[in-house]
């Protein structure tokens, strides 16, 4: 706190950690402090919110529908890399933290604040990502990260520092909550507290989104996904928004028990950590997208694709969205996708999603040349030649082991 600010933009969720800070900031700062929700299709009410800012007396109060723009500028460009951290995740929460810093950033400057504030913990992946956001936007914004800074380092102490403010405080909070969790139109986050044993298998109550598989319907489901340059535009046969067509995806995903997984990750900060995620939609659009990809890529392109996915989730997940190299590659990826337009058929069934159909007017299958009939266009004596100049280098390999 060694910088005087006079007004400071905070990320607010209403819930009891936001309302402390919100308080806190107030009290230990002096400042004026201004509210922005962000409604990412959590699923929650958010003019709860704006009634507990107007409590604190807050005269500046952001409450924004972004979920057409996170779909739009940021779900389908990282779903166009297939991306997947650790070849499993599907980056649920990281996708989300550089909008709502960009819009914070946005929103500071509108009010004319001097800096922003957020309420992710000291251990975490997130105060890396909304700070890496932060200065890459606007370099000179001061950053206040409360739980850095404050000395109310348990849940006891936060609950009698909101009793004392006659801060609201839902039942389940007072108590040893069972898990926290962050939502949005992508995926459910559950972590800590009754998960922290990566033993123990998660609790069915924890999952929100989808139905068990064993409790999934016995008849499987079919789904049609329409792509236009590597984004999905429709869901049998119907145009969608963005976020119309992954709340739809949603909807299909989970009510056949679709997206689970209970995963240990590796943090960004250095620590492992245990995150049980639900990601219906974005599970059934992978399989789609990749099913596209497989009739309309080029094998060259789509290696190339395979080869630096990795990499592109990487910095997603730790948080550089706004670096020169993810845009960099995000250029490649989105020329990559010039000609993946055309329909998936998929089968969802008990867990699982498989595609069983793929049509394209831009298609590089070609039956002539893949036929096990007789053809006219391919000449097999051609690959023979092909085999020996590919074996040239196996076979002067092995004559330089046999001679020494």
């Amino acid at each position: 706190m060694a910088r005087d600010v006079k007004k400071v933009v905070l990320a607010y969720s209403g819930g009891l950690d936001t309302s402390v800070i919100l308080k806190w900031l107030q009290e230990a700062y002096g400042c004026e402090v201004v509210t922005f929700t962000a409604d990412l299709g959590q699923g929650e009410e958010l003019e709860p919110a704006r009634k507990k800012a107007e409590m604190f007396g807050v005269k500046e109060i952001f409450i924004e529908d972004l979920r057409e723009t996170f779909v739009r500028d940021y779900v389908f460009p990282m779903f166009r890399a297939n991306a997947l951290y650790e070849g499993v995740y599907l980056l649920g929460t990281s996708i989300a933290r550089p909008l709502i810093a960009k819009r914070q950033i946005e929103i500071a400057r509108q009010v004319g604040a001097d800096a922003v504030a957020h309420g992710a913990t000291g251990k975490g992946n997130d105060q890396v990502r909304f700070e890496l956001s932060y200065y890459a936007l606007e370099p000179g914004i001061h950053v206040i990260a409360p739980w850095r800074e404050w000395d109310l380092t348990s849940r006891t102490r936060l609950i009698d520092f909101a009793e004392k403010h006659q801060i609201p405080i839902a039942k389940d909070k007072r108590g040893e909550a069972p898990f926290s969790v962050d939502a949005n139109l992508l995926h459910t986050s559950s972590e800590g507290k009754a998960l922290e044993d990566p033993w123990q298998e998660p609790e069915e109550f924890v999952y929100s989104r989808t139905v068990s598989p064993e409790a999934a319907p016995d008849r499987p489901t079919y789904v049609e996904i329409e792509f236009e340059k590597g984004d999905a535009i429709a869901v049998d046969g119907e145009k969608l928004s963005p976020a119309a067509l992954l709340a739809r995806l949603n909807d299909l995903g989970g009510a056949n028990g679709i997206g689970r997984l209970d995963l240990v990750e590796n943090r960004f900060v250095g620590m492992k950590s245990r995150g049980v995620y639900e990601t219906p939609g974005g599970t059934v659009l992978l399989a789609a997208h990749r099913g596209i990809e497989s009739i309309t890529l080029d094998r060259g392109a789509m290696h190339l694709k395979d080869d630096l996915m990795p990499r592109y989730a990487e910095l997603i997940y730790n948080g550089l969205w706004f670096s020169p190299e993810r845009e960099m590659l995000q250029a490649l990826i989105d020329k990559s996708q010039e000609h993946v337009s055309g329909t998936v058929r998929l089968k969802l069934y008990k867990g699982s999603v498989r595609v069983v159909g793929r049509k394209s007017p831009n298609t590089l299958y070609s039956l002539s040349h893949v036929t096990f009939e007789e053809d006219a266009v391919y000449d097999q004596h051609d690959a023979e030649g092909f085999i020996k100049l590919n074996a040239l280098r196996l076979k002067l390999l092995r004559r330089r082991g046999m001679n020494n």
